[in-house]
């Protein structure tokens, strides 16, 4: 049961430690110390449910479905492609983050609504949490013991990257580096809608 649940963990946080759409919205929300609980919360809830509708065999349902695959890469690309705007402005721009961290921060709902559509509209979580992490859970005789360790490792990092990001506050108090924050989460953002287009 233990072994299991560890491999479950190191199959989670190996998908997920690759710097994605979602993981730098949490580390733009940390730095900015604005609703990191709530956040760091939504983001392991809705993992933990794509990861038990993986174990319990939703994967194959959503292999069935034909447009499913198709209208969730083209509508988060497209998602993708305005939020990456969004950073570039304020990369280009300067400043924006630095106000936002030091006063008028974006509203709880704003935030958790943009959080859920760069999750649920990113085609890959999918195929991280319901394809794989649910196809190899099937492999093993104690699936709920894999899936908790699954479910575990995700809120873990999510956590410890969101309240981790404080400890570069100091570097992030020079306007710069949040210009260079914004340019390169804009390229993470583009460069993930280019890839769910093209490849």
């Amino acid at each position: 049961m233990y072994l299991t649940f560890l491999q479950g963990f190191a199959l989670s946080i190996t998908l997920i430690f690759a710097i994605g759409a979602q993981n730098a919205f949490i580390l733009r929300q940390g730095l900015r110390g604005a609703h990191i609980f709530w956040v760091c919360l939504v983001c392991g809830v809705l993992d933990a449910v794509l990861i038990l509708a993986g174990i319990i065999g939703f994967g194959a349902l959503a292999q069935s479905l034909p447009w499913f695959e198709t209208a969730m890469r083209y509508g988060g690309a497209a998602f993708l492609l305005w939020y990456g705007w969004r950073n570039a402005v304020s990369a280009w721009k300067g400043g924006s983050s630095l106000e936002a961290a030091d006063g008028a921060e974006q509203s709880l709902k704003s935030t958790l609504a943009t959080l859920v559509a760069l999750s649920l509209l990113n085609p890959h979580v999918y195929l991280d949490t319901v394809v794989l992490i649910g196809s190899i859970s099937a492999q093993y005789e104690d699936r709920v013991s894999f899936g908790f360790g699954a479910v575990t490792a995700s809120i873990t990092f999510f956590f410890a990257l969101g309240y981790g990001a404080r400890l570069l506050r100091p570097i992030f108090a020079n306007r710069r580096a949040w210009q260079i924050l914004d340019a390169l989460i804009a390229l993470t953002m583009w460069t993930i809608a280019i890839k769910l287009v093209f490849f």
